[in-house]
């Protein structure tokens, strides 16, 4: 659809038509097998910009550097990048490339090293092109390496136009998960505060930054949109939570307590 005008026309606007009654401000997420570097990718990322140009979004994301060494294939997606960065800033739209993790246990990519994403961010040269710092994947990554979530994301924050926050077990070394999560899968998309993600140590940098955060939390784990906005003021605010918002939250121990 992206790689056809016709289409990313006609649907933009119908989506945007029907949004339009709700005041919401659209994120756009590219497909995550989208890969810039060929015609009809390259086609494809166009198509993204201007989706998020007809539905009047300031933002569209891509998933860049998912591979397991640099090589042609990601001097093909920088150049792509590039590019593509022109056209975003004649539309208003920022591009944001988002660091990635392991959704089940495997060998890293490029893509999963937030400092990797924000040099490519800062290759493509562009004011309309910054970093969706995932702070989910950098959780499940910092634990990987044995670091601390906050010596991961600390030295990228000058390049973040945008936040994904949701919380996971990390690395899952020690899982606590139990019964309530798939065992294996790392990426769990959990509502803050569910997790291990050291929120006290992130949240005073989120608090003075001024890139908007975006809850992604799973369907299946996703409780009231009330309980999700009081978990967030919780984690970063400081602000307890009531039994009544606590329990839907189904808040589990955390298993590095």
């Amino acid at each position: 659809m992206l790689a056809d005008p016709r289409h990313v026309v006609r649907h933009g606007q119908a989506l945007r038509r029907a949004l339009d009654v709700t005041g919401l401000r659209v994120v756009v997420h590219g497909p995550t097998n989208l890969r810039l570097g060929s015609s009809l990718s390259n086609r494809a990322g166009e198509g993204l910009i201007e989706y998020a140009h007809q539905l009047g979004s300031r933002y569209a994301v891509y998933h860049p550097l998912d591979v397991l060494k640099r090589g042609a294939e990601t001097d093909a997606e920088r150049n792509s990048l590039s590019l593509l960065a022109r056209w975003a800033e004649t539309l208003g739209v920022t591009l944001c490339l988002e660091n990635l993790c392991p959704v089940y246990p495997g060998p890293a990519h490029v893509g999963h090293d937030p400092e990797a994403v924000r040099r490519l961010v800062l290759e493509c040269d562009s004011p309309a092109v910054g970093m969706l710092l995932d702070l989910g994947h950098a959780n499940v990554v910092a634990d990987l390496e044995q670091t601390s979530i906050a010596q991961l994301t600390e030295p990228v924050l000058d390049a973040v136009a945008l936040f994904h926050v949701h919380d996971n077990l990390g690395a899952r070394r020690r899982d606590g998960g139990g019964f309530a999560f798939d065992p294996l899968r790392l990426d769990l998309h959990l509502a803050p505060g569910i997790g291990t993600l050291a929120w006290e140590t992130v949240a005073a940098s989120l608090r003075r930054h001024d890139a908007p955060l975006v809850m992604e939390i799973h369907p299946s784990h996703r409780p009231p949109a009330t309980a999700l906005r009081d978990a967030l003021r919780s984690v970063l605010l400081g602000e307890p939570l009531s039994a009544a918002v606590a329990a839907p939250l189904e808040l589990a121990p955390n298993p590095l307590a």
